[in-house]
C-alpha cells in the first residue's frame, strides 16, 4: 500500500492527514506547533498519525508540506541581512520604491514606511549597463565588482541579491557577478533577479530579488533539518514542499526559490477546499479557512482557483505567483477588547496565539477570545483536538465577563454572543474582498468551511452571504494538510516581451510560449516528473499601447495551432476582460507585456471516500442534548458524533456535530444533509 502524508503547520496547530491511497482512508492527527522550532511540532504529529494507522514511518512514500517558515521570517523581521548588488545609478530602488501609501490622506500623517529589506548601507554600485533589448551599452567591470563584493564581505551579509537594471532582457552580466561572488563571498546564498524575476520594473524585480535572498537561510536551515530528522526517524519517502500557486515543489527547489512559498499554508487549503468541493458536485466556491490567529478566503471558478501575480505577506508585496488568498486577523485565538475611548467592543486582531492561547485552554491565558465565546455560548465540547485538549469553561465566563462589565452587559453570554457576531461581520468583509469587490455574486458559489474554527462559524456565514450550500468537508481542522497530499508539482517560466501586437508574428509568440514551457518542464524533469506526465498552460499580460498597467490573460492552448490568428484571439479575449472590469474600450494597438508557462504534474489519484447510506436519521449518532444561545435565547441542541453519521442522514439544528479536530454548528431553521463522500451540506430548511 501507498501512504501520503500531508503536513500543514499554523500559527496554533500543526495539522497531519495520512491517506492511503488506494482506499482513500484517513488518519489525522492535531498537535501543538512549536514556534522555537517547527519540525519538532511535525515529527510529534507524524508520529502520532503513524501510531493511529499502525505502520511504520518507513512505509510513508511522499510527505507533502505546507509552511509558514518564510512567512514567519518577514513578518517577525528575523530575515537574513542582504547584501544588494544594482547597476550604477540605482542604489536608492528599494528607498525610492512606489509612491502608493495605503490610508489615502491620513496615511501620509500616520503611516510609518516599512524599511526596506536590505539597508542602504549594504548596497552597492556596479559599473554595467544592458538596454531594454538586451544589447550591452556598457561591459561589465569586473575589477570593480569585485571591490564592490568585498566591501560586502566586511559587513558580514548572510545572503547576497543581485538586481541589475534590464537584466530581464539578459542575464549575462548577472549570472558573472554570482560566479565572482562564489569566490569572494563562499558559503554566501546568491539571487539573481533574472532567476526570480524575470520581468520589467526594476522596484518590484529587485524587492521580490531581495526578499528571496531575506527568507533564503531560515527555509534552507529548516528544510534541511526537517529533511535530516525525517530520515533519521525511518522516513525514506521525498519531502515536497507546497507553493503559494497551489503546487508542489522539491525540498531543494524550495530553498533555491523561496518567495514562491511565502503563502504556503493558506495555498494547501485552497487546493484541498477544491479536492472536496469536487467530490460533492460543486465547481464554483468561496473558501473559508478559520484557524487559530486568522482567517482565509479564497475564490474558486470551475475548480481553478484564482491566482494572483502578487504576494502580500504584511507590508510586503513581491511579486509572484500566488493563490489571491485574502487574510483577516481574526481567529479562534482572537482577542476581544474594549478601547478606553470609544468603549466599543473590538475583536482583533490580537491573537492569544498556540501560547498561552484562550483562556479555555488553560495554560494560563486570561485574555477574552473568540473560542472562549463560543465556550460560553455552549457551542464547543468539553474537550479538543481528540481530547489532548480540555476546556475550561469556568475560566472562560471569567474572561468573557470582563467584556460584560466594560460595556454594561449583565451576562456574559450577552458579552459572548457580541463577540462572535463582530468577528463574523469582520470576516465577511474578507469574503466580499474575494467576491462582491471582484464582480462576483457570492449567491453564486458555494462556501467550503475548513480550519479549527470554520464550521463552528460557517452558518452564520452562510446566512451573510447568501452562498450555499455551506460545505464542511471530513477532518475540516486538517483541509490544509489535505490540500498538501492531493495537489501535484508545479513550475512556472516568464519574460517580459514589451512589444505590439503588430511588431510580433504569431509563431513570435508561439515560439516564446514554447519556449517557456520548456524551461519550466525541464526543472520539472530534474525533480522526477516525466516530460509525458506535464500538462502546460499558457498566460500572458496585455495592455493597450500607452497604459500603465496590464490584464493577464489565458492563452488558449489551441491557438498555438493556429498562429496566424493567434494575436486576433488574444486581442479579442483582452478587450472583453478589460470591457468587464472598466465597462469601455480604447481604439489603440494591443501591447504583449509578459508572457508566462505553468507546468503541472498530475494530480495524486486519491480515492475519496464513500460512507454507507443511511435511512435519513442520524439518531444513531447522537450523543447527547445540550443548551446553547442562540439569537438571545436559549435552546436545546442536539449533539451528534460525526463519525457515526452515514449518507443521507439529515442533522436538524438546532445541532451540534463533533469530531476529532472540529465542530460544527447547525442553527435553527436550517439542514445538514452527509453527502456520500462525508461532507456535511448546509442549507436553509424550506
Amino acid at each position: 500500500m501507498s501512504y501520503r502524508l500531508g503536513v500543514d503547520v499554523g500559527g496554533t496547530f500543526t495539522d497531519v492527514l495520512l491517506v492511503e491511497e488506494a482506499s482513500g482512508s484517513t488518519w489525522r492527527a492535531k498537535t501543538a506547533s512549536t514556534p522555537a522550532d517547527q519540525a519538532v511540532g511535525v515529527l510529534n504529529g507524524i508520529g502520532q498519525v503513524c501510531a493511529a494507522a499502525g505502520i511504520e514511518l518507513s512505509e510513508v512514500a511522499q510527505v507533502l508540506h505546507g509552511t509558514t517558515v518564510a512567512t514567519n521570517a518577514i513578518l517577525e523581521g528575523k530575515g537574513a541581512t542582504v547584501g544588494l548588488v544594482t547597476t550604477k545609478g540605482f542604489r536608492q530602488v528599494l528607498q525610492i520604491a512606489r509612491s502608493f501609501v495605503p490610508g489615502g490622506l491620513a496615511g501620509w500623517i500616520i503611516w510609518p514606511k516599512p524599511e526596506p529589506l536590505a539597508d542602504l548601507e549594504n548596497t552597492v554600485e556596479v559599473d554595467e549597463r544592458i538596454a531594454t533589448d538586451g544589447t550591452v551599452v556598457r561591459q561589465l567591470d569586473e575589477d570593480d565588482v569585485r571591490a564592490q563584493l568585498t566591501r560586502l564581505a566586511g559587513r558580514e551579509i548572510q545572503a547576497l541579491a543581485v538586481s541589475l537594471i534590464n537584466s530581464f532582457a539578459d542575464p549575462a552580466h548577472e549570472r558573472r557577478i554570482a560566479e565572482i561572488a562564489a569566490e569572494v563571498l563562499p558559503g554566501v546564498p546568491v539571487s539573481l533577479s533574472s532567476d526570480v524575476l524575470p520581468e520589467m520594473r526594476e522596484y518590484e524585480r529587485t524587492l521580490t530579488t531581495v526578499a528571496n535572498g531575506y527568507v533564503q537561510p531560515q527555509v534552507k536551515k529548516y528544510v534541511q533539518t526537517l529533511s535530516d530528522k525525517l530520515a533519521d526517524g525511518g522516513v525514506q519517502g521525498e519531502l515536497a514542499i507546497l507553493r503559494s500557486d497551489g503546487g508542489l515543489q522539491s525540498a531543494q527547489g524550495a530553498i533555491g526559490a523561496p518567495v514562491t512559498m511565502l503563502l504556503s499554508g493558506p495555498a494547501g487549503g485552497v487546493t484541498g477546499a477544491v479536492w472536496v468541493a469536487e467530490q460533492c458536485g460543486y465547481r464554483d466556491l468561496i473558501t473559508f479557512d478559520m484557524g487559530g490567529t486568522s482567517t482565509d478566503v479564497a475564490l474558486v471558478q470551475d475548480l481553478s482557483p484564482r491566482i494572483g501575480r502578487e504576494t502580500k505577506v504584511g507590508d510586503l508585496t513581491v511579486r509572484a505567483s500566488s493563490v489571491d488568498v485574502r487574510t483577516v486577523g481574526a481567529g479562534g485565538g482572537s482577542i476581544a477588547h474594549v478601547p478606553e475611548l470609544t468603549r466599543a467592543l473590538r475583536v482583533g486582531p490580537q491573537s492569544a496565539g498556540a501560547d498561552p492561547g484562550p483562556a479555555a485552554y488553560g495554560k494560563g491565558g486570561v485574555e477574552p477570545t473568540v473560542t472562549d465565546a463560543n465556550v460560553v455560548l455552549g457551542y464547543l465540547p468539553s474537550s479538543l483536538a481528540g481530547g489532548e485538549i480540555t476546556l475550561d469553561v469556568e475560566a472562560s465566563r471569567a474572561a468573557v465577563s470582563k467584556v460584560a462589565e466594560a460595556i454594561g452587559l449583565e451576562f456574559p453570554e450577552a458579552a459572548a454572543a457580541g463577540i462572535v457576531d463582530i468577528v463574523n461581520e469582520n470576516m465577511l468583509g474578507g469574503l466580499r474582498l474575494v467576491s462582491v469587490q471582484q464582480g462576483f455574486d457570492p449567491r453564486d458559489f458555494a462556501l467550503v468551511a475548513f480550519g479549527g474554527a470554520g464550521p463552528l462559524h460557517a452558518n452564520a456565514l452562510g446566512k451573510l452571504t447568501g452562498a450555499w450550500p455551506v460545505i464542511v468537508p471530513p477532518s475540516p481542522g486538517v483541509l490544509c494538510a489535505l490540500g498538501d497530499a492531493t495537489t501535484g508539482r508545479r513550475d512556472e517560466s516568464a519574460r517580459t516581451v514589451l512589444r505590439r501586437f503588430a511588431e510580433l508574428s504569431g509563431a513570435d509568440l508561439v515560439g516564446i510560449l514554447r519556449e517557456l514551457a520548456d524551461d519550466a518542464g525541464r526543472r520539472l524533469a530534474d525533480q522526477g516528473l516525466p516530460r509525458d506526465e506535464q500538462t502546460v498552460t499558457y498566460q500572458v499580460d496585455v495592455r493597450y499601447h500607452g497604459q500603465g498597467f496590464e490584464i493577464p490573460v489565458t492563452v488558449d492552448p489551441s491557438w498555438l495551432d493556429d498562429a496566424d490568428n493567434a494575436f486576433g484571439r488574444l486581442g479579442e479575449t483582452f478587450d472583453a476582460e478589460h470591457n468587464r472590469l472598466f465597462s469601455f474600450l480604447l481604439d489603440v494597438d494591443h501591447e504583449l507585456v509578459n508572457a508566462r508557462a505553468t507546468v503541472t504534474g498530475p494530480k495524486p489519484d486519491v480515492a475519496p471516500v464513500q460512507l454507507d447510506a443511511g435511512d435519513g436519521d442520524p439518531a444513531r449518532a447522537l450523543v447527547t442534548e445540550t443548551p446553547i444561545h442562540v439569537g438571545g435565547e436559549q435552546v436545546t441542541a442536539n449533539v451528534y458524533d460525526r463519525s457515526k453519521l452515514l449518507a443521507d442522514d439529515v442533522v436538524r439544528g438546532p445541532a451540534i456535530v463533533t469530531e476529532m479536530d472540529s465542530t460544527t454548528l447547525v442553527l435553527p431553521g436550517h439542514a445538514a444533509t452527509v453527502h456520500p463522500s462525508g461532507s456535511l451540506l448546509i442549507t436553509p430548511e424550506a
